[in-house]
């Protein structure tokens, strides 16, 4: 989104971490709009406290390389590729044709692919989704004035066929139940199906809203459900998320923050971001300039992310011991 500057915000970022500071774990106090507070009795019954995320611990940022591919120049969305060790996806935010950038973890292009049957709106986020499909979520909107949204589904392409384009993509239409919205951020659960859409707001408060995927191949048109609200403090706008391969890490960031949860096995995406705060990660992303967003290594223990911008630095995030 390129008419807003992380710059622009300092001022207000300054308490973008006050809504979202503790613990990460499922069990931790809820925090978030519409979610119910414990009683003392579904407190001496609950589940062990989920572990707080590793990504809440020391990190150490390590410039891994620079994305040089022509035009690259307003990435928004990255992804770790499901099959192919070693490739992230990505793509441009608005301005571009529909395609895709396969880049190596140095920020070297492999491949630039065009999606038929895809349109480019507004591309903020990229996710993988079931079998390892590539999720592209066409969710910007500015001026919150589209009537719907758009999702495409498109097989990963198996590079070393060294295709110039991906397969035909599947349209998802999806439209929110309370109005149009701006967004960012795409998750999704590789193997329920569930989707992800948490909005940017300036004010912090961020709705989660959610659906699920059909089955491969199958165009879809329906209304998302709102499961809640992010409090993400005053210009915490949120631009990017991902979630671990295994399922067992959420994280969304901002322009200067990051934010992590740790899920419960059989409990939703929407149910873990919404039914408990996260914790907030030690690392200060405003330093990358636009950053918009953010890919989560398999394990869930790292990530990588670049900013918009000509030759993009592509960094990683690792965590170290304190």
């Amino acid at each position: 989104m390129p008419s807003v500057r992380a710059p622009q915000l300092a001022a207000l970022v300054l308490g973008a971490a006050v809504g979202a500071t503790a613990c990460g774990g499922d069990d931790a106090p809820a925090t978030t709009t519409g979610a119910r507070t414990a009683t003392a009795a579904t407190v001496a019954t609950a589940a062990p406290r989920a572990p707080t995320p590793a990504l809440c611990g020391p990190l150490r940022a390590r410039v891994v390389g620079h994305v040089g591919a022509d035009g690259a120049t307003e990435l928004s969305g990255l992804a770790v590729s499901a099959a192919q060790p070693g490739v992230l996806w990505t793509h441009n935010d608005s301005g571009d044709r529909p395609r895709l950038l396969a880049l190596r973890t140095d920020g070297s292009l492999i491949a630039g692919l065009d999606v038929p049957g895809a349109e480019a709106t507004d591309w903020e986020d990229i996710a993988v989704g079931p079998g390892g499909d590539l999720l592209v979520g066409d969710i910007g909107d500015n001026a919150a004035r589209r009537d719907g949204i758009d999702v495409y589904r498109v097989p990963e392409p198996r590079l070393a066929d060294g295709p110039a384009a991906t397969a035909p993509a599947t349209r998802l239409r999806l439209t929110y139940p309370d109005g149009a919205h701006d967004a960012e951020s795409l998750l999704a659960d590789r193997r329920t199906g569930e989707v992800v859409i948490v909005t940017k707001q300036l004010s912090g408060r961020s709705g989660v809203y959610t659906g699920k995927l059909p089955p491969r191949g199958a165009p879809v048109t329906a209304t998302l459900r709102h499961a809640g609200d992010l409090e993400l403090g005053l210009g915490g706008l949120a631009t990017a998320g991902d979630v671990s391969a295994d399922g067992a890490t959420i994280a969304v960031r901002t322009y200067t923050a990051l934010y992590a949860w740790t899920r419960r096995p059989g409990r939703s995406l929407a149910a873990t971001m919404t039914g408990r705060r996260p914790c907030t990660g030690q690392v200060p992303l405003g330093r990358e300039g636009q950053g918009e967003a953010l890919a989560l290594a398999r394990d869930g223990r790292s990530f990588f992310t670049v900013p918009e911008g000509a030759a993009a630095t592509l960094r990683r995030y690792t965590t170290r011991k304190p």
